[in-house]
């Protein structure tokens, strides 16, 4: 198996830029230069005390004290190069072994065994890499596959959103079309049960209508149109103003807002977070006119956006639950929805790298909902 190769490393800096064999070269070397001065001065010195004709005793003693050090010497020499072969055999080539197969499996080839004999440690050490690089790959084959089962079932994903979007939502308007129809042609002939059975149907077709479209919308974050670029979130604040100014009259409300950031993100789904925050604030109002402010402040390399209004709130203990899909707190009959908003709003904060949640420590009236997002950078403030 070749997959991408690892990027180079890092240059060694210092005394480390030296391979390891230079090293044990320059070493034996300076060994080597010794011991050749100490052998020439030591033959120097006992050829002067020969030259001074010592006694008989002590010229018996120099010549017994000459063959230990030609022993000695001889001795040296034999453990000096001894040691470099065995440096040589037993330490650099083992290296170098090893080193060849860690560039080859850097290059790509993660299916190249590490494996060194000699000595005990880089032995050991070679197992364990190898060990290492066999969980990595094993790893990365169910990643890939994991991947791939992915793509197949973001393709199924596309293909059903499709038939939602045009093939399921046809006989939907039909039920509720003729529905309609049947009402108005006959309606003479009906009595008010047959009536109330058609309201029911038309309403049943509108909210599956409705479902399947927040469906779509959430299956498409991070799918389609998720294009991240710097925008003006009060610019999306706007748009969402403006699309919800209808709902927003007609309640009597009021927002109002900070000075809002660049932040990096979806200009569509920012958009999208805006009016479903605000929706669910005048959706839930109490008896007063609904009052909502959205605010922002800097919080290290994320700027925290807050929703406030003073609706009807969510007791704490709904914190979590209120983010689930399809779950609702209410009778339908008494809010409508379709129990996917906050789901759908916490699922495009998540996208862009955020978090978003229920402030519980507001004790105030209403519901205040905080999120994060990632700032543009230094230069937007």
């Amino acid at each position: 198996m070749s997959i991408h190769p690892l990027p180079p490393p890092k240059e060694p800096t210092g005394l480390g830029r030296l391979p390891i064999a230079r090293w044990f070269m320059f070493i034996g070397a300076v060994a080597g230069v010794a011991f050749v001065a100490g052998v020439v001065i030591t033959m120097l010195m006992l050829a002067q005390a020969q030259a001074l004709n010592p006694k008989p005793e002590v010229a018996a003693q120099i010549g017994r004290l000459n063959a230990a050090l030609i022993v000695l010497f001889a001795v040296l020499f034999a453990c000096g190069v001894g040691l470099g072969i065995m440096v040589r055999y037993a330490v650099l080539k083992p290296i170098d072994q090893l080193t060849q197969q860690v560039r080859t499996v850097a290059a790509g080839d993660f299916d190249h065994t590490l494996h060194v004999d000699r000595p005990a440690e880089l032995a050991e050490l070679s197992s364990h890499l190898d060990s290492m690089r066999g969980r990595i790959v094993s790893a990365w084959r169910v990643a890939a596959d994991q991947a791939e089962e992915l793509r197949r079932s973001n393709g199924e994903l596309e293909q059903f959103a499709y038939v939602a979007s045009h093939d399921l939502q046809e006989p939907l308007r039909k039920v509720a079309s003729f529905s309609q129809m049947l009402e108005q042609r006959y309606s003479t002939q009906l009595d008010e049960r047959a009536k109330q059975y058609i309201h029911y149907a038309v309403d049943g077709a509108k909210r599956m209508q409705l479902l399947i479209n927040d469906l779509l919308d959430f299956s498409r974050v991070g799918r389609v149109t998720g294009e991240r670029t710097v925008i003006d979130a009060g610019e999306a604040l706007n748009q969402a103003l403006e699309n919800l100014s209808a709902t927003i009259e007609d309640t009597g409300t009021t927002v109002t807002r900070d000075d809002l950031p660049k932040v990096k993100g979806n200009r569509l789904q920012l958009t999208q977070l805006f009016q479903n925050l605000i929706e669910n604030a005048v959706k839930f109002r109490s008896e007063e006119p609904p009052r909502i402010h959205i605010g922002a402040k800097r919080s290290g390399d994320m700027w925290e956006f807050s929703c406030s209004d003073n609706g009807i709130g969510v007791e704490p203990k709904y914190a979590d639950r209120i983010f689930l899909i399809f779950q609702r707190l209410h009778a339908r009959d008494v809010y409508p929805g379709t129990g996917i908003g906050l789901a759908l709003c916490r699922k495009i904060v998540e996208y862009h790298g955020g978090q978003l949640w229920l402030d519980s420590s507001v004790e105030d009236q209403g519901a205040t909902f905080r999120w994060t997002l990632p700032a543009a950078g230094d230069d937007d403030e």
